[in-house]
């Protein structure tokens, strides 16, 4: 397992990137995708967690990817950690998830939807891991003390993230207040910008959820202006043929352009 120095709010001269697919569909694609990431991040001096879904609980339809296996894809979530030497973090959805997880990645993650289930935030503290928790989409920055406080109230060492991902607008789109990212700061944890599920369009008809990637580029150059400790961007070689979230996703070959132009932004302010 690897340590997470990244989330050290005190060394703030860099953000650093939690980015990897939306889901693991399987160990050459993950593979590949770390080792990209990890020769432009090592190139730009970022600091780099692979992030990767053991399995996806939320989808829209029922008839939609949920993942290969829960232990064969965190199988691969440890082989991307241990090849490369890179932190790795995954989604947990339910309390049995946490230990599971825990056997093989370094932070787990909480859902958006789910950063109020105490039961769920308890059991990742238990694990001794960090963990990252997602805004809800329907609560204010304020709030979310709450789920720190839960975290500490049985793990009081614990490192916590705080990811802001945009607040419902009308039932199918969602909007950034970055007035979110210094307020949560102030909770003393580092607070990571969504650049990619921020731009979901969620509750679609056709019961896939929607998004607007173009816009990617645009939330994460105003959230590292802002101060973001961290960035959160899903990333795929083809967005069109990803199994789960493809309408979000940042085209790999993009994600180099993108970084060089994030650091020019943060070495600037």
């Amino acid at each position: 397992m690897q340590p997470i120095p990244h989330l050290d709010r005190q060394n703030s001269d860099r953000f650093f990137l939690m980015a990897g697919p939306c889901a693991i569909e399987g160990r050459d694609m993950a593979l590949a995708i770390a080792d990209k990431i990890v020769t432009l991040t090592g190139k730009l001096g970022i600091p780099y967690i692979f992030k990767g879904s053991f399995k996806k609980a939320n989808r829209t339809s029922g008839t939609s990817f949920t993942g290969i296996g829960d232990e064969k894809a965190l199988r691969i979530l440890r082989e991307v950690s241990d090849t490369f030497g890179i932190p790795t973090v995954t989604d947990i959805h339910e309390s049995k998830d946490a230990a599971l997880a825990a056997e093989y990645v370094d932070m787990l993650q909480i859902p958006a939807f789910l950063c109020r289930q105490t039961d769920l935030l308890i059991a990742a503290a238990e694990t001794g891991k960090a963990v990252n928790v997602k805004k809800g989409q329907f609560l204010s920055a304020g709030s979310m003390k709450f789920a720190i406080e839960k975290i500490r109230s049985v793990a009081p060492d614990a490192t916590v993230a705080l990811t802001e991902r945009g607040n419902m607008f009308g039932y199918g789109d969602l909007v950034v207040d970055y007035r979110n990212l210094p307020e949560m700061q102030s909770l003393g944890v580092p607070v990571v910008m969504d650049c990619t599920h921020s731009l979901q369009q969620p509750n679609q008809a056709g019961g896939v959820t929607g998004g607007n990637p173009k816009l990617i580029s645009t939330i994460a150059r105003a959230a590292v202006a802002v101060g973001a400790d961290g960035l959160f961007i899903e990333t795929h070689p083809n967005p069109a043929k990803a199994k789960s979230d493809g309408a979000n996703m940042l085209p790999l070959d993009q994600l180099e352009a993108l970084l060089v132009q994030l650091v020019r932004i943060r070495e600037a302010i």
